[in-house]
């Protein structure tokens, strides 16, 4: 890890199943940079996603260390899951691959973790959903990760998952009305599945909600899927 001097400087990543996007923050975790933001590459496959990450990185000046959002199981570095991405994920070591590219030590984490960490106030049960190309979740208590919570690929209704019913491919296919009403049975599901405090929802569908959301549900921005990997270097 960078020895923290007050003046590091922490290029954060966010890998999502339609586009990349990086940002430089400092020590505290305050943009340093715009967002820069590229199409994921077809097909999303690792060495065509680190290239990606390399040249927006280029564009972003100096950096000390890296954090990354991945969309999908994380374990120490390697990526358990994609299922938005390629199969060549499974199992791959992101962290050193991407260190080894950018001469810089990276941390990566599951991207609903990542947007959580901007968002909780880290007390009590804190549930965050992501709605993009699929669905993020993750879970917090007492501002704890409970790592590696898929919720997405769990049944939800119709004999489908939360994913299917609620990722961009559903809400196309349904539109923004119908899609609305399953996302008001999701929240109510889990409510009763988590009992949870509060629940954050972020994710560049979150903008398409119409419902009137209960005291304890917030909309969070979407940048927040940057603004936490601040977080992954606070040991």
């Amino acid at each position: 890890m960078t020895q923290s001097d007050g003046s590091s400087r922490t290029l954060v990543v966010d890998i999502g199943g339609s586009g990349v996007k990086v940002m430089v923050l400092d020590e505290a975790g305050n943009p340093l940079t715009e967002r820069s933001r590229v199409e994921t590459p077809q097909p999303p496959k690792p060495d065509a996603v680190i290239d990606a990450i390399a040249q927006l990185a280029a564009g972003q000046g100096e950096f000390d260390r890296v954090s990354v959002g991945f969309p999908g199981v994380v374990s120490c570095g390697i990526t358990r899951t994609a299922v938005n991405l390629d199969p060549d994920w499974m199992g791959f070591d992101l962290a050193t691959a991407l260190s080894e590219r950018l001469g810089k030590p990276v941390r990566v984490a599951n991207d609903a973790d990542v947007q959580g960490m901007a968002a909780i106030v880290g007390k009590g049960v804190e549930m965050v959903i992501t709605l993009g190309t699929g669905f993020g979740s993750a879970l917090f208590v007492d501002g704890k990760l409970v790592p590696n919570l898929e919720m997405g690929h769990h049944p939800f209704r119709k004999g489908e998952t939360y994913e299917q019913q609620l990722g961009r491919a559903a809400l196309d296919a349904v539109g923004q009305k119908k899609w609305n009403t399953r996302l008001e049975k999701a929240i109510a599901c889990l409510d009763h599945l988590f009992n949870y405090d509060y629940l954050y929802i972020g994710g560049g569908e979150a903008k398409k909600i119409t419902i009137e959301l209960p005291a304890n549900v917030k909309i969070v921005p979407n940048v927040n899927g940057l603004l936490g990997g601040i977080v992954l270097w606070q040991d």
